[in-house]
């Protein structure tokens, strides 16, 4: 055996120019990068020294043949000709892992094993002994990759890869790697800052992962110092002694690390789960004197240090996955920039990022940005120097409105809006001008201010008294989604700034068309409620977590027009939802209500309404197929009122039911149980909705449309369709 070998680490995605500078500084020569990896040369020590250092490498892999492969019998010929016994005893164990592919070899199950059969029967035939295979904890662990039919067999020294360092026994939902947590606080600068007596802060650290890894490099801390179990322990190449050396030198530089003043690094993090487990972690990596971690919001976050001292903030906000996630995402990168903008000024900031369109928000101008990989995500890393001649900010100008009170906000300094955004912002003003003196001299809390005024911004923006409830039309495909995508984000930031009402009250969601079980999926569980007020009438209304709040807005005249008729009348509302309108018939004075829905959820919450109002005697609710339940009543009602969905297939119903198709049934079966002199309300929100000409012919019907459209929907009259029909 050579007293030099063939060295090959491997690394994340985009990683392996760093690793390779970190390489070459650990000892290896000869070293260029490829693909996620890095090769070069260097003896035993050199391999010891960069599984312990390596703060960027997966793995460490020493080669131990190169061969050419045609086909499965040279693979397996060109492995029994290593001399296996230098490597494992034949009483051991061994794992085999197989990457690449050719030569007639595409399945890497089957690779493994001609491998591990070549292995096996070199140990056999020389011992009469066979090794054993385990996957999980091997005496060593051999890899091969086939590429182009070359084959590179190779020991691998670290075992489990490298960024298990062994203190992160706890993590969070969305655990950030240690070796890219290191690549990100290098790119940042970290190392020489530290150097120099800098201070470093996260906002929202988790369980602390760039936290420890700063502090590790701070206090001269070997990555993998800690760790208990190496791919070389039972490896027959093994040196103990040299290996000693090496974790010794390593034992005395952390020791005076240690002993120098510790740096300033501090976390936060909102959520109290993960404070303890971050504790834990940074206590287990030996950094508890170094390393502080506390429960705080990024509103308030504000780094202490001491005065005049440079810092860095690093952080890696959430990404996003959920429809919705846009609104809470962008006004949080917004937040950051204007922490950073307030408290930070002086220093540098790293903001880690699958969403770079985000970074553009936060009212500062990067100065360097670097391409990352999270796994299979396309990351960026953003550098931003805190300073007045970076920011971008917006001139002040008119004073932004407060939706609910209709009083002036005060004038602070904002991140500039787009021209769109600007645009927007305008519109959202005009209208709230307009529409707010109506709705207070109306007494109308919750109202519709904006409804795809311009196209490009195919938004309704509505007010329930100091909450903005925001639903995104999608777009069609003929928008490219990245246009979509940053309009969407030039109208939510500037929601905040045209009404004045604080970001953390303003919801989003994303209106389509619903399939399936999808239009009665909860969106979310907060469970959070609000009372609202509607024609001396208190009413419940959720924001988050229905892709509907509990109350059609655009149905507002209809309810009061039954709330005025209602005197004295036995009041039927089919398709009921949350009985909105059976508590303004209540309020009216109906003799008796009976309210039919197919929904557990939405009865549940029609009886909270009722209850809220004190209407719980003569309220009949009633959970049902509304057709079957028709079908089967010999009731009879004064008033009835049919505000049916477009379809449903819930699995609680026989069939499925189409409002366009069913309605001639549901209408006359609806009528049998009409009262003489009675009325029946239909209406429906399907834009293409015909009413059929048959139903004119039997009864008396009147189109009563326009008469049930408030100011805050005249601008979109096709939101719904209305009748009142009457027997002839």
């Amino acid at each position: 055996m050579s007293e030099h070998y063939e060295l090959f680490l491997t690394c994340p995605k985009g990683l392996d120019g760093l690793l390779l500078d970190e390489a070459q500084a650990l000892g290896l020569i000869d070293a260029r990068a490829q693909v996620s990896a890095v090769r070069g040369r260097g003896d035993l020590e050199t391999a010891y020294r960069l599984c312990l250092w390596s703060r960027l490498a997966n793995r460490v892999l020493l080669v131990l043949a190169r061969f050419p492969v045609a086909n499965a019998e040279e693979l397996y010929l060109g492995v029994n000709a290593v001399n296996w016994r230098d490597h494992l005893d034949p009483g051991g164990s061994l794992a085999v892992e197989f990457s690449g592919k050719g030569s007639g070899i595409d399945n890497t199950h089957f690779g493994a094993l001609k491998v591990k059969d070549a292995i096996v029967d070199n140990l056999r035939a020389e011992f009469g002994r066979r090794p054993t295979v385990d996957k999980v904890n091997p005496d060593i662990r051999v890899h091969l990759h086939l590429d182009r039919g070359q084959a590179v067999l190779s020991l691998d020294l670290s075992g489990h890869s490298l960024h298990q360092r062994g203190y992160r026994l706890q993590q969070g939902a969305a655990p950030l790697k240690e070796n890219l947590a290191a690549a990100i606080l290098i790119r940042a600068g970290w190392p020489q800052l530290a150097a120099e007596g800098g201070a470093l802060s996260d906002p929202m650290c988790g369980v602390g992962t760039f936290l420890i890894e700063a502090g590790l490099m701070a206090a001269d801390i070997a990555p993998n110092l800690r760790r208990e179990h190496w791919g070389f322990d039972k490896w027959l190449g093994h040196v103990p002694a040299l290996w000693r050396k090496l974790l010794a030198e390593a034992e005395q530089r952390a020791a005076a690390g240690l002993a120098r003043t510790p740096l300033w690094i501090r976390g936060y993090e909102a959520d109290p789960r993960l404070i303890q487990p971050a504790r834990n972690n940074i206590e287990r990596a030996g950094l508890g004197e170094w390393v502080k971690v506390y429960q705080g919001e990024l509103a308030t976050f504000e780094p202490r240090p001491d005065k005049g001292q440079r810092g860095l903030l690093v952080c890696n906000p959430p990404y996003g996955e959920r429809l919705g996630d846009e609104a809470s995402l962008l006004y949080l990168y917004q937040h950051l920039g204007e922490r950073l903008r307030q408290a930070c000024l002086g220093w540098n900031a790293a903001v880690f990022t699958g969403a770079p369109e985000l970074g553009k928000r936060m009212g500062i101008r990067s100065h360097k940005q670097y391409a990352f990989w999270n796994g299979a995500l396309p990351c960026k890393l953003l550098m931003f120097e805190v300073e007045p001649r970076q920011f971008v900010t917006g001139e002040r100008g008119a004073e932004p409105r407060q939706a609910s009170a209709g009083a002036p906000a005060p004038v602070v300094e904002q991140a500039r809006l787009s021209e769109g955004g600007q645009m927007f912002a305008n519109r959202l003003q005009k209208n709230l001008r307009q529409l707010g003196k109506w709705a207070r001299r109306e007494k109308i809390e919750c109202y519709r201010l904006y409804d795809a005024d311009m196209p490009e911004y195919a938004l309704a923006v509505d007010l329930y008294r100091d909450w903005v409830h925001v639903q995104e039309y999608a777009a069609p495909k003929s928008i490219d989604p990245a246009k979509a995508q940053a309009r969407l984000l030039d109208a939510l930031a500037a929601l905040p700034q045209a009404l004045g009402i604080p970001s953390e009250r303003i919801v989003i969601k994303r209106r389509e068309r619903q399939g399936g079980k999808r239009q009665y999926e909860r969106q979310n569980s907060e469970g959070r409620f609000m009372e609202v007020e509607e024609g001396g009438v208190r009413l419940l209304v959720n924001l988050t977590d229905y892709l509907d709040t509990g109350l059609f807005l655009d149905h507002r005249p209809m309810r009061l027009r039954l709330q005025r008729e209602a005197a004295g009348k036995r009041f039927l509302n089919l398709f009921c939802y949350t009985a909105t309108a059976t508590v303004h018939a209540a309020r009216g004075g109906a003799r008796s209500t009976t309210s039919v829905d197919l929904s557990k959820t939405y009865l549940d919450w029609a009886r909270r309404n009722l209850s809220l109002n004190g209407f719980s005697d003569k309220q009949k609710l009633v959970q049902g197929d509304v057709m079957e339940w028709l079908r089967a009543d010999r009731g009879e009602y004064d008033l009835i009122f049919i505000d049916p969905p477009t379809f449903s297939n819930s699995k609680r119903m026989e069939g499925v039911f189409d409002v366009q198709r069913d309605q001639v049934e549901l209408i006359d079966l609806a009528m049998t149980r009409l009262a003489k002199g009675g009325v029946l309300y239909f209406s429906n929100n399907f834009r293409k909705f015909e009413l059929d000409p048959g139903l004119a012919a039997r009864y008396q019907v009147e189109d009563i449309s326009a008469q049930t459209l408030d100011p805050d929907f005249v601008r979109n009259p096709k939101i719904h369709r209305a009748w009142r029909i009457s027997a002839r």
